[in-house]
């Protein structure tokens, strides 16, 4: 389990922690090229082919469809418990997010005469991608969905890779039918990617892809960003957890481990000034990972002796300091007055405040979104909201009075710039 003193790091190692899981993925690159050709040349065929190839499933045109009767079946199936948390999480994410949407127009007058504005519309189609791999995600169909109900996207697909039945999991069409959402694919990686943005005989086109997956579908997002808005980039599960002398160990060692279970190239740090602190909080943590299932141990000794670990500073403000430069997905403010430190962090994906307030919270069921930018990125986006599945177009209008107030400055302007017709434009129109 890695353990560093911050002020002691050699600076190829601060970077290969900043860096965290950068997977390259340029070999997977070439395999999303040639997939995605063959899905533009042959549609349909081509997705079954790779279905039955990478995900081992054989399907149909027919059949690779989510069928209502499905939809509604699972919702029927699914144990009143699970439909439950399910529910109680659609309902908050939804009330958070409808706080998001804003007026669908606003105008002002710049100067007499002359009206300027905005008005926001929901993008016409959307792909959500929902992985699959070794686990069912409704949440992620939640956090996805939700935003794009409530922004008013007209056609929302989902796709998502069939489980070892050539299904779609129970959890996840409940979610899809508490959204009210229909048309959903089980089709997954590449195949699907390269199928919403060239569509096929069964599967359409969309505007925008969106949606965490593996390192297949985001070299496919990157061969294909010239054809689709390919969205928020997400690589590996991130998170920090902030503590200061006030900082209880068993809640610390507890939610350390949270983002740390997600896979291999995660990267959870605990981060604090208090070097006995950290030792006490390492200890307890080592004794909670043997209660957990064995996949889950693996991922989390893998995790905290490569990219994460605990992080010991001089002091809180250079704690701080490295969150900073970190930029989390997941940021955990366990200290005594988090209200006080929420101001001093200026890059994070979400910022999580006091004891209480644990990541697994915010990762189902609180409101606020958890599909979030990894790899430094929250340094310049943000959490996947109602805007991602919107478009502002600003608009304006002149009267006659105005224009003839402004023209010449306008005409000034065209010529500095060297554009003699947009000069002409408004020297010769005529009044």
């Amino acid at each position: 389990m890695n353990i560093y003193k911050y002020s002691e790091l050699s600076s190829e190692k601060k970077e290969f922690i900043l860096k965290r899981a950068e997977i390259d993925i340029t070999s997977y690159m070439q395999v999303a090229k040639e997939v995605s050709d063959d899905v533009k040349a042959n549609g349909d065929a081509a997705v079954l082919k790779y279905t039955e190839k990478f995900d081992k499933i054989s399907l149909t045109s027919e059949t690779m469809k989510v069928s209502k009767e499905e939809i509604e079946e699972a919702y029927n199936r699914i144990d009143e418990t699970s439909k439950e948390a399910i529910t109680y999480a659609y309902h908050n994410i939804r009330n958070f997010h409808e706080k998001q949407k804003p007026e669908e127009m606003w105008m002002t007058e710049v100067d007499k005469g002359i009206l300027a504005g905005e008005k926001t519309t929901p993008i016409e189609s959307v792909c959500l991608y929902v992985p699959g791999g070794k686990g069912s995600f409704p949440s992620v169909l939640l956090m996805l969905g939700v935003p794009a109900v409530v922004a008013g996207v007209e056609k929302i697909v989902v796709v998502t890779p069939p489980n070892k039945e050539g299904k779609v999991d129970d959890a996840i069409l409940t979610a899809a039918k508490l959204l009210g959402i229909t048309e959903i694919f089980k089709v997954g990686g590449i195949q699907a990617i390269a199928a919403v943005a060239f569509g096929t005989e069964s599967i359409p086109k969309t505007r925008k892809v969106i949606g965490p997956g593996n390192a297949y579908a985001t070299a496919a997002k990157r061969v294909l960003a010239n054809y689709i808005d390919t969205g928020l980039p997400a690589g590996p599960s991130e998170s920090i957890i902030l503590c200061d002398d006030s900082t209880d160990p068993k809640k610390a060692a507890l939610d350390w481990l949270i983002e740390a279970e997600h896979g291999p190239d995660s990267a959870a740090l605990l981060v604090s000034h208090n070097e006995s602190f950290v030792h006490e909080v390492v200890a307890l943590a080592t004794e909670y990972i043997q209660e957990l299932p064995e996949l889950r141990q693996n991922f989390i000794h893998t995790n905290l002796s490569t990219y994460g670990g605990a992080i010991i500073t001089d002091n809180f403000e250079q704690s701080v300091e490295f969150v900073n430069e970190y930029a989390p997905e997941h940021m955990e403010v366990l200290c005594d007055k988090p209200f006080d430190v929420l101001p001093k962090i200026k890059n994070a994906g979400e910022i999580l405040l006091g004891e209480w307030t644990p990541i697994t919270l915010c990762n189902f069921l609180m409101g606020p979104n958890a599909i979030l930018p990894t790899g430094g990125f929250a340094k310049t986006y943000s959490s996947v909201g109602v805007l991602d599945f919107m478009k502002r177009s600003s608009f304006g209008y002149v009267s006659k009075e105005g224009f003839t107030s402004i023209k010449d400055k306008a005409g000034n302007f065209a010529e500095l710039e060297g554009f003699a017709a947009h000069a002409m434009a408004v020297r010769k129109r005529p009044l």
